[in-house]
């Protein structure tokens, strides 16, 4: 089966044969259910490979291509975008729900972000990080959009990379509420849609039309 054929939902892995689901973990908040079902589903289809991946989200690798929509109506869970020219997901720390470094609700705004956001279309793929204070846990500086926190609000992000051409992020902001994040990003994704190139990351986006560029957009 070809990558345009593959099943809903997955995506082919090394061996060309079989592939890999990730169900949807908004900002990597699971529950004893979640991880129950999905351990009885493993097993039931002897998938062979589980795991945690970067963005805080469970893969299940491995799969014959025939049995991955029963999986995933065994599973239950929405599909978490994996490939594809979208927002992937949105990677949060614990924030002030329990971390004592906490300053602001980074799982709030996060899951705020991840309803918003995941899924929906982008001229390449993109990842947000939500840290909630200034220790960057959720590797804000290296995402496409970032924020973290301090005593006088979030401080935004935009162009980071982790990959092999790695980029720091350019603050663009600072000192906002959780609705002005909300806002400043859905200002950055529209002009991230209007102007860059087909493929083109948040990074080399930036490095093509220049920070001082973008910030006039989205700032006015």
């Amino acid at each position: 089966m070809s990558e345009q054929n593959a099943p809903k939902g997955a995506f082919i892995q090394r061996d060309k044969e079989t592939y890999a689901i990730v169900p949807r973990t908004p900002v990597g908040l699971v529950t004893p259910e979640l991880l129950e079902n999905i351990a009885s589903v493993a097993k039931k289809y002897e998938i062979p490979i589980i795991k945690i991946t970067s963005g805080q989200r469970i893969a299940l690798v491995g799969m014959k291509p025939e049995i991955v929509e029963s999986v995933w109506e065994e599973l239950g869970t929405d599909i978490g975008p994996a490939v594809g020219k979208c927002f992937h997901y949105v990677q949060a720390c614990p924030g002030t729900a329990v971390c004592k470094n906490g300053i602001l609700d980074s799982l709030g705004l996060g899951m705020r972000l991840e309803q918003l956001l995941v899924g929906a279309e982008l001229p390449a793929k993109g990842k947000i990080g939500v840290s909630g204070c200034g220790l960057c846990c959720a590797e804000s500086f290296v995402r496409d959009f970032g924020v973290f926190a301090k005593r006088t609000g979030w401080t935004f992000i935009f162009g980071g990379n982790s990959g092999r051409n790695a980029r720091i992020g350019d603050v663009i902001a600072e000192d906002l509420t959780d609705d002005q994040v909300v806002e400043l990003t859905n200002k950055c994704v529209k002009y991230c849609r209007a102007n860059a190139k087909p493929n083109e990351r948040t990074a080399r986006f930036v490095q093509r039309i220049g920070i001082e560029e973008i910030k006039k957009a989205v700032l006015e």
